[in-house]
């Protein structure tokens, strides 16, 4: 197929959130919050089996107050946060303003690092004559991440679930994204880690590639892999 434009994930696929344990530590100055180092890993410990940080490791479990909020986080901002800052909450922090600043560290754009083949590849899509967009389920503006790291000039359109009510697998979301590149689902590839959200673009008629949700340091080429440079029309 010639492909004219390419659909993105966002966590997993372009980009990948910090470690627990750097998030974690990185809010702690401010607060002046000390704890010894036997003390941050058993924090550390307990923020992962939460679930607590967006974009990092799912939940042991999903306590039964926040159910709701968690299966439907994306959809909204305030659902988003009210998941998110719940389930930190399951873990007996040192201060209380540390479950904010938590929240607030997540979308700052130093919490994310691209993956070393994420702009080279964007970079080779745009001179292909290929559309780019983004299509995230997230609770927050990622836009200021792709600016703070060069990559913003690559995008097309951003289709974010929260500004639309609507989370990935749901067909609505993808179709945004094609209205907003003009182009029809034949015509189109989404790329995405998660085989449930992002493969619902399949419904649509779109191909769906798939990578690896893994550190940076251990996917170098991911993207690369996919061959989606050189496939595109001017």
């Amino acid at each position: 197929m010639t492909i004219k434009g390419v659909m993105f994930d966002f966590s997993g696929t372009l980009f990948r959130i910090e470690s627990v344990d750097s998030w974690f530590r990185s809010v702690l100055p401010a607060h002046g919050v000390r704890p010894a180092e036997e003390e941050i890993g058993r924090y550390v410990a307990e923020l992962t089996a939460a679930g607590a940080l967006p974009g990092g490791p799912q939940p042991v479990r999903v306590p039964a107050r926040l159910a709701r909020a968690y299966a439907r986080r994306d959809e909204s901002a305030e659902l988003h946060r009210a998941a998110y800052t719940g389930l930190a909450r399951e873990v007996a922090l040192p201060e209380d303003g540390l479950y904010d600043a938590l929240y607030a560290r997540h979308m700052e754009p130093a919490a994310w690092l691209p993956y070393p083949d994420a702009a080279e590849v964007l970079r080779g899509l745009r001179a292909d004559g290929t559309r780019i967009a983004v299509v995230s389920n997230i609770g927050w503006d990622l836009r200021p991440v792709f600016r703070a790291h060069g990559l913003d000039e690559f995008v097309d359109a951003y289709v974010l679930s929260f500004e639309h009510g609507v989370q990935k697998p749901d067909p609505e979301l993808f179709r945004t994204a094609l209205a907003a590149l003009d182009l029809p689902p034949a015509e189109a590839v989404m790329v995405g880690d998660d085989r449930h959200a992002d493969g619902g673009a399949a419904a649509l008629g779109c191909e769906v590639r798939f990578v690896d949700h893994l550190p940076v340091t251990g996917r170098p080429d991911g993207l690369r892999a996919l061959g989606l440079v050189g496939a595109g029309a001017a």
